[in-house]
């Protein structure tokens, strides 16, 4: 299975997604491929923010070895599942898609902890540290049932 997560800038939400979802997959020994990546160029070839890769390390998760990189269309073809961290990403990824079986990939990832909500996982680049961990929180949730789907659905 590979799962990639997506949101603006790929150096909050959607790298610790990834992290969250690589390093819960290791600790099952599933066979999970994981990327992350963004809608928009702003932050290609950089590191997550320094206060989220503080923040996961205290949360016993290492997302120091991630780079940003931007979501092209070819990676409709390299995954099987994309999560969009809110709607305007999700729209975003859309766009770009091919055919019904590329649109069928994307998914808001706080669907899987709050069915049919829509919920956005907050963006916590402009405030304070605590919205760092509260992004680790909400989707530390949506990760096991990520794991759920892929164990029940193979």
């Amino acid at each position: 299975m590979r799962v990639l997560m997506v949101c603006l800038g790929n150096i909050c939400r959607s790298p610790i997604a990834e992290g969250i979802l690589r390093h819960k997959a290791a600790e099952k020994g599933l066979d999970i491929i994981t990327d992350s990546a963004g809608t928009s160029a702003f932050h290609v070839g950089e590191a997550p923010d320094h206060r989220m890769i503080l923040t996961a390390g205290k949360n016993g998760i290492d997302i120091s070895d991630l780079s940003a990189r931007q979501f092209i269309s070819a990676d409709y073809q390299n995954f099987d599942l994309i999560y969009a961290m809110d709607e305007s990403n999700y729209e975003n990824m859309i766009r770009l898609a091919n055919n019904d079986s590329d649109r069928e990939k994307v998914r808001l990832i706080l669907n899987e902890s709050t069915p049919g909500l829509n919920a956005s996982v907050p963006d916590p680049y402009y405030g304070g540290d605590q919205g760092f961990q509260h992004v680790i929180d909400l989707l530390d949730v949506a990760v096991d049932k990520v794991i759920e789907r892929i164990e029940t659905n193979g």
